[in-house]
């Protein structure tokens, strides 16, 4: 692709953006931007939510992870299906009866405001931690294959990208990220079956002969594989990735603000519920595609003789392949749906994010809610929005630097962490009627979290050669479920 065309895609790109952030924003006030009037059609609601929750590093890191480990990335995503059957049932009702802005005030309502700040601030960190890196994808790819030509540094893409979020999502907030949403999440599954196409087409198969093809490459067919049952102590063993999968999709869409956020703009939990359950569905096909088109790519650089990137240990780089054979290989038209794939996949979950924490931050501690001056409301939400862009781009120059690679694993391996105390606390709260003292909260969701750090860094060492998946997600949330017990009192609510 050449530099004009790929300035020209962008600039289109993002001139739609602005429009419908223009349309959506008009007569806006703290009110629409949190909850967006509650006026949201759920239908936009989830479809919108796919490109918020695959993000640039599923769009990416996804499919590229299939030569190293095969199809097994889809037991989570099965996981994701009784994760989400939960948040429908348990966690949604629980929302809409309370009529929460932000869900951390339920942990207020029901076990005090420490554990309220303190379920916030793990959102806070969870969100901001994921939501940059999964922007940095993003930056880097423009970097590589457009800016880097023109001699512009890395650390000016990036602040223009975090830069053009700030500009669509300042004002209208939630509700111009439902439409910005559903536009940028229309581009990412129209790339993926794109390029799998184009690649069927290559390979001399077709669209429908794609699984055939790359079932039959190799020996073992490893590259289809999706089932582990045969080691336990693997992480990619079943049982591990299944139930972590169910749990991260609890802990990362039913206990994040950014992605609760968008259900609670529907009118009403009916339509909350049929957007999830539509999520869902369309959640688990997207992903086998993501899975089909990683295998794809791979068969197509064998029969082509196209050389992977390496590493500096002669490693493929799996996180360059995508962009390197749709940016240089499949043609023009796979490399403008390419580019617009990963700026809607990137751009749709990192604005809803960075709409999320400002919700977050300016109702769970700045209390808006005991505010009644909209113009103060309005100042103090402005320099929050620019608080959280100005620490992404913080975060996505950091990750640069360290040069890391394979990010899908990282950000899962990070939120089996910072998670993990949401899940112990709302669980405790659902599950039992005690109090707690709520002075201690804190304690118990640091100590867990660095707890379940050593229990992983020497797990060969205490467990005889037994890696922790996912699961260290449940280890670490049933670990705050005990230590709140500990620290619980007799009074019932």
């Amino acid at each position: 692709m050449s530099t004009s065309l790929i300035v020209l895609v962008l600039i289109s790109y993002f001139a739609v953006l602005m429009l419908i952030s223009f349309l959506t924003s008009r007569n806006a006030d703290s009110t629409t931007f949190f909850t967006g009037n509650r006026q949201s059609p759920w239908y936009l609601v989830a479809f919108g939510m796919i490109g918020a929750s695959l993000s640039g590093v599923t769009f990416i890191s996804v499919p590229g992870a299939v030569l190293n480990e095969g199809m097994a990335y889809f037991q989570i995503v099965l996981g994701y299906v009784l994760g989400y059957l939960v948040i429908a049932k348990i966690l949604m009702p629980i929302y809409y009866r309370m009529n929460v802005i932000s869900i951390y005030q339920y942990l207020g309502e029901r076990l005090g405001i420490v554990s309220y700040k303190t379920g916030a601030a793990f959102f806070i960190l969870s969100r901001t931690l994921g939501s940059a890196m999964r922007l940095y994808l993003a930056t880097l790819v423009l970097q590589l294959f457009l800016f880097e030509d023109l001699g512009v540094p890395y650390w000016l893409t990036a602040v223009v990208t975090v830069l053009l979020i700030w500009i669509y999502t300042f004002k209208g907030g939630i509700k111009t990220i439902v439409y910005t949403d559903t536009f940028q999440t229309f581009f990412l599954v129209s790339a993926v079956v794109i390029c799998a196409i184009i690649i069927g087409e290559n390979i001399g198969v077709g669209f429908t002969g794609l699984y055939d093809a790359v079932s039959s490459y190799g020996d073992k067919n490893e590259l289809v594989r999706i089932f582990h049952f045969d080691d336990p102590n693997s992480k990619f063993f079943f049982p591990k990735q299944f139930f972590g999968g169910m749990f991260l999709a609890i802990a990362m869409t039913g206990l994040d603000q950014d992605l609760m956020q968008k259900n609670l703009t529907c009118k009403n939990l009916k339509d909350a519920q049929k957007n999830m359950y539509s999520f869902t569905i369309i959640l688990v096909v997207v992903n086998f595609l993501f899975l089909l088109l990683g295998g794809a790519m791979y068969v197509y650089a064998a029969q082509s003789g196209v050389e992977l990137p390496l590493n500096a240990e002669g490693q493929v780089m799996t996180d360059r392949v995508f962009p390197t054979l749709a940016l240089g290989e499949f043609g023009t038209v796979a490399g403008v749906f390419f580019l617009l794939g990963i700026t809607a996949s990137s751009y749709a979950s990192s604005d809803s994010a960075l709409a999320a924490l400002t919700t977050g931050f300016c109702i769970d501690f700045l209390n808006f809610n005991e505010r009644t001056d909209e113009k103060e409301k309005q100042r103090l939400k402005l320099y929050t929005h620019i608080g959280f862009s100005v620490l992404f781009l913080v975060i996505i120059l950091v990750v640069y630097a360290l040069k890391a690679d394979s990010l899908i694993g990282l950000i899962l391996k990070v939120a089996s962490y910072t998670y993990g105390p949401l899940l112990g606390l709302f669980a405790f709260g659902i599950f039992t009627k005690k109090k707690v003292k709520d002075k201690l909260v804190p304690l118990i969701c640091v100590i867990v979290p660095v707890l379940c750090y050593l229990l992983d860094s020497y797990s060969k060492v205490i467990f005889g050669n037994y890696q922790f998946g996912y699961e260290l997600l449940i280890l670490n949330g049933l670990l705050t479920f005990t230590g709140l017990m500990l620290i619980s009192i007799k009074k019932t609510v």
